[in-house]
C-alpha cells in the first residue's frame, strides 16, 4: 500500500506544541480512530512536541498513511538534545515507537475494517491542518481537561464494568465448585457402586464355575453309574434271546427285543451326556479317519427305518452328489445325523424326511429337511440350548438332541444350522470342513 501524506510542519515554539497536538487529534478523527485512540495520539504528540522543543531544536513533524497505521514522524532539528519523558510517553500511549539519533517515529494502528479516507476527505483536512491556528492556553487546558474528564469517565466505566465481570466470575466459579463436589460426590459413590458390583459379579462367576464343574462332575458321574446297569440289561436280554438259550415264547421275545431296544436307547443317552460333559470340560476330541459317506448313510437309513415305519413316515437318503470319503470323526459325525434324523421323525406326522449330501469347494453339505410341524421364529435358536423343548411340542425326549448334535458339528470344525417354516417343515444343514484333494473325493 502506497504511503499518504497528510501533513507537514514545524514546531519552533510554544504554540507549536499546542498546534502539534491539535494536530493529532484531528488526524486521528479523520483516519477513524475512536475517541480513547485520539486522545492518546493527541497526549503523546504533546509530550512529545514539548521534550523536542525544549531540548533547543524542535521538529519537523510529517503525518501519513502507511499499511493500515497512522504514522508520524518527528525530525529533530539542528542542536536538539536527546529526547526523555517524551519517548516514554509516547511507549506507553502508541503501538510502536522507534527512535535514533536523527528521529522519532509513532505508530498508532488503524482499526480493523477502518476505510482509508479518499481525497474528498485527504484534500480538505490537509487545508484544515494547514490553516490551524493554536487555541489561546485557557481554552487549551478546557481541551485537556475535558479530555481529563472523558478519559476518567471511561476508566470509571471499565472500571464498572471490570468490578461486574469479577463479581460474575465469583458467581461462576461458586457455582462450578458446586456442581465440582456435587459430581464428585456422585463419581466417588458410582465407584463405590461399581467396586461393589464387580465384587458381586466376581463372586457369582466363580458360583457359576463352581455349578458348572459339580454339573459336569455329576453328569460324568450318572453317566459312568447308569453305564453298568444298562449294559448288563442289554446284555442279559441278548443272552436270553439267542437261540441257543431255553425256547420263548413269541410274546416273551417281542418284551425282551422292547427291553433290548429301550436299554439301547438309554446306552446311547448316557453316552451323550457324558460326552455332553466332557465337552464341556474340554475333554471331547475328535479321531479323524476315512469314512464311507454313502455307507453311513444307509446304515442310518437301515437304523432309523423301524422309527420311520412306526411314525408312517418316508425316510429319503439321496446320496447321488454325495463325495465317496470324508475325513473326520465317524463316530461324532454318526451321532450328529442320527440325532437330526431322529427329530425329523419324531416330529414328523406325515409326509417325508429327506437326508441329502453334497460335496463344495472346501466343504461337504449335509441337508436333512422334514415336512414336519415347524419351528416358530422365537424358538429356532433356544432349541440349541440344553434340555430346551419347544412348548406344545410333544415328541417327548429330554432336549439334548440338538444341543448335543451342534457341540459335535463344532468340535468337528463345522456348524449346526436351522430353518423353519411353522406348519410347513424344518430344515437342518450340517456344514463339515474338507480338504482339497485330500479326504475328500
Amino acid at each position: 500500500m502506497t504511503a499518504v501524506v497528510l501533513l507537514r510542519f514545524d514546531v519552533v515554539d510554544e504554540a507549536g506544541v499546542v498546534a502539534l497536538r491539535q494536530a493529532g487529534r484531528a488526524v486521528a478523527v479523520a483516519v477513524g480512530l475512536d475517541a480513547p485512540d485520539q486522545v492518546r495520539v493527541a497526549t503523546a504528540l504533546s509530550e512529545m512536541g514539548r521534550d523536542l522543543f525544549q531540548s533547543g531544536g524542535g521538529a519537523a513533524v510529517t503525518f501519513r498513511l502507511d499499511d493500515g497505521a497512522l504514522v508520524i514522524d518527528l525530525a529533530r532539528g539542528p542542536g536538539g538534545g536527546p529526547s526523555g519523558s517524551g519517548v516514554r510517553a509516547g511507549v506507553r500511549l502508541m503501538d510502536e515507537v522507534v527512535e535514533d539519533d536523527a528521529n522519532v517515529r509513532l505508530v498508532k494502528r488503524l482499526p480493523p475494517g477502518a476505510r482509508r479516507p479518499g481525497p474528498a476527505v485527504l484534500g480538505p483536512l490537509r487545508v484544515r491542518l494547514e490553516r490551524l491556528v493554536p487555541l489561546p492556553a485557557l481554552e487549551e487546558l478546557r481541551t485537556r481537561n475535558a479530555d481529563l474528564v472523558e478519559a476518567l469517565a471511561e476508566v470509571r466505566r471499565q472500571s464498572e464494568e471490570l468490578r461486574s465481570l469479577n463479581a460474575e466470575l465469583e458467581d461462576t466459579n461458586r457455582g462450578v465448585l458446586a456442581l465440582y463436589n456435587e459430581i464428585s460426590a456422585e463419581l466417588e459413590e458410582t465407584n463405590r457402586g461399581v467396586v461393589a458390583l464387580y465384587a458381586e459379579l466376581e463372586e457369582k462367576s466363580d458360583l457359576l464355575v463352581d455349578a458348572s464343574e459339580a454339573q459336569s462332575r455329576f453328569w460324568a458321574t450318572i453317566s459312568h453309574e447308569l453305564r453298568t446297569p444298562v449294559n448288563g440289561i442289554i446284555g442279559l436280554a441278548r443272552l436270553l434271546l439267542d437261540p441257543a438259550a431255553d425256547p420263548l415264547t413269541a410274546e416273551q421275545r417281542h418284551q425282551l427285543g422292547l427291553i433290548t431296544e429301550a436299554g439301547a436307547t438309554m446306552l446311547s443317552l448316557v453316552n451323550e451326556l457324558l460326552d455332553m460333559a466332557k465337552a464341556e470340560r474340554g475333554l471331547l476330541e475328535p479321531h479323524p479317519a476315512l469314512v464311507d459317506v454313502p455307507a453311513l448313510l444307509d446304515r442310518l437309513a437301515g437304523l432309523l427305518a423301524p422309527m420311520a415305519e412306526q411314525s408312517g413316515v418316508a425316510l429319503v437318503v439321496d446320496t447321488a452328489r454325495a463325495p465317496d470319503v470324508l475325513v473326520t470323526d465317524e463316530t461324532m459325525l454318526t451321532r450328529v445325523l442320527r440325532n437330526v434324523l431322529a427329530n425329523g421323525l419324531k416330529f414328523t406326522d406325515a409326509g417325508e424326511v429327506r437326508a441329502t449330501v453334497r460335496a463344495e469347494p472346501g466343504r461337504v453339505v449335509f441337508v436333512v429337511a422334514d415336512t414336519g410341524r415347524g419351528i416358530p421364529e422365537a424358538d429356532r435358536e433356544r432349541v440349541f440350548e440344553e434340555f430346551y423343548q419347544v412348548p406344545g411340542a410333544g415328541g417327548g425326549g429330554t432336549g439334548l438332541g440338538l444341543a448335543y448334535a451342534r457341540r459335535l458339528a463344532r468340535i468337528l470344525g463345522g456348524d449346526l444350522l436351522l430353518d423353519s417354516v411353522l406348519g410347513e417343515g424344518t430344515t437342518v444343514t450340517l456344514v463339515l470342513p474338507r480338504a482339497e484333494g485330500g479326504g475328500a473325493t
